[in-house]
């Protein structure tokens, strides 16, 4: 094992005593971390384990890491050993896929970012624990530099086996939720790219509706939204150049490329590839360029009223019950409308309804939501301008967005999904089949 690896592992315990031992400002937000880290997470010691670790680079104390702290409480460090402490602020958490077993390590891909590592364990413990491990596997954890050429494990990991490509796409989509600030930890170009994304899509929401929110019929909504996907195909075919007037057959003779390259390029561009395949199987040419259909699930097209908001930071909400909230915060006497504490209730509990709506909402209605509140909570000294946030926050609430789901994404993960889907499809029994919904995995 080479002396640096070795020392990477020494200097690594020596951190985590050394924050373990604190009882000063890096205790107290030690505590703060892991509390709000808790509210999403399991409980179980690999989500326990995985708090620590994370804070060790990525927690705050002020204006300081603990990385920082730790270069400063040890001034008789080697340069070598602070150069390598403060590369461990590049440690980041992946899906890792074991694309080769080598005698000291492997070679992993993360899935998340189709980026390769040669990552090596920096203990004999580590390295007999992992020696069970096969190409194929699947693992989930957080690497750190060594040097320029390899990486080491940086806390605990989890094995899930060998997986076919749905169950690949569901831990995927596990990681997406649970993870979410961790979805490109090793790929700022495309977290940036993910979030242009994001603000791309709520101007041409405003748009295409001229408005950021619009509410109407479910039924309705699901045909407007299916009008708007088309419209954004379109434009992302004309920024490709490709005529949207004609066939793909067309299009295909006279760029001189063969139907599977256009299908190719359809498909990269947010196509549903069996939709193109409908498009090439007519066999006189005719049909013009569609849009696969974009369905909202089916309780929202049930409802009698939907309200889809934009945003460019939170993405696009679909509220059933916004009508009825804003119901309750115009009417005179709050407490007559039917149903008024459930869904003030719902509002505070509920994950779907984010801290952008409720901002949105005390923006609109700041001297009704306060009094609400006031009563509800039962809070007489509750100020909406101060208390707002504190409040959201115990209801798990982030305060800032999290990238959300119309946010592109790398285009190897959409192809997976997308084979995902055809072998789920292929599996169920014919006449059972169900179109499933695009959820935004393209770009």
């Amino acid at each position: 094992m080479d002396a640096i690896l070795e020392r990477s592992h020494q200097l690594k315990q020596n951190l985590t005593d050394f924050v373990y031992d604190a009882e000063d400002e890096l205790a107290q937000a030690l505590e703060s971390y892991a509390a709000v880290k808790s509210r999403r997470g399991s409980g179980d010691n690999f989500q326990q384990e995985l708090i620590i670790d994370s804070f060790l680079t990525e927690g705050q104390v002020g204006d300081s890491s603990p990385l920082d702290l730790f270069i400063q409480s040890y001034q008789d460090l080697s340069e070598s050993d602070r150069e390598l402490i403060k590369s461990w602020a590049r440690t980041f958490m992946g899906l890792f896929a074991i694309t080769k077993i080598l005698p000291d390590g492997f070679e992993l891909r993360n899935w998340l970012t189709d980026k390769y590592y040669t990552v090596k364990p920096n203990n004999a413990q580590k390295l007999k624990e992992i020696s069970r491990l096969k190409e194929g596997e699947i693992l989930l954890t957080r690497i750190s530099p060594v040097t320029d050429s390899y990486w080491t494990f940086s806390g605990p990991y989890t094995q899930m086996g060998k997986l076919g490509k749905p169950k690949l796409a569901v831990a995927i989509g596990n990681f997406k939720d649970n993870y979410k600030d961790h979805l490109y930890g090793d790929a700022p170009d495309l977290l940036e790219e993910a979030w242009l994304s994001v603000g791309i899509y709520h101007q041409q929401f405003v748009e295409f509706f001229g408005t950021d929110e619009v509410t109407m019929p479910g039924y309705q909504l699901n045909k407007k939204i299916a009008e708007f996907q088309e419209v954004l195909t379109k434009k992302r075919l004309e920024e490709a150049g490709i005529d949207s007037s004609k066939s793909l057959g067309e299009v295909a003779q006279e760029a001189g490329l063969g139907e599977e390259d256009i299908k190719a390029v359809a498909e990269e561009l947010g196509a549903d590839s069996e939709a193109v395949s409908q498009i090439f199987d007519n066999k006189n040419g005719t049909r013009k360029m569609v849009t696969p259909k974009v369905d909202l699930p089916a309780e929202l097209r049930k409802a009698e009223q939907v309200t889809s908001i934009s945003h460019a930071r939170w993405g696009q909400i679909f509220l059933p019950t916004y009508s009825k909230i804003k119901a309750i915060l115009e009417a005179d006497d709050w407490q007559s409308v039917e149903g008024a504490e459930k869904f003030i209730r719902f509002y505070l509990e509920d994950k779907s309804i984010n801290a952008f709506i409720w901002h949105r909402l005390a923006q609109q209605y700041p001297t009704q939501l306060e009094k609400v509140l006031q009563m509800f909570l039962q809070r007489p000294n509750f100020q909406l301008e101060n208390d707002l946030d504190t409040l959201l926050q115990e209801y798990n609430k982030p305060i800032e967005p999290e990238l959300p789901e119309i946010a592109s994404v790398p285009i190897h993960l959409h192809n997976l999904f997308q084979e995902a889907l055809m072998e789920v499809n292929k599996s169920k029994p014919k006449g059972k089949s169900q179109k499933q919904p695009n959820k935004g995995f393209q770009r």
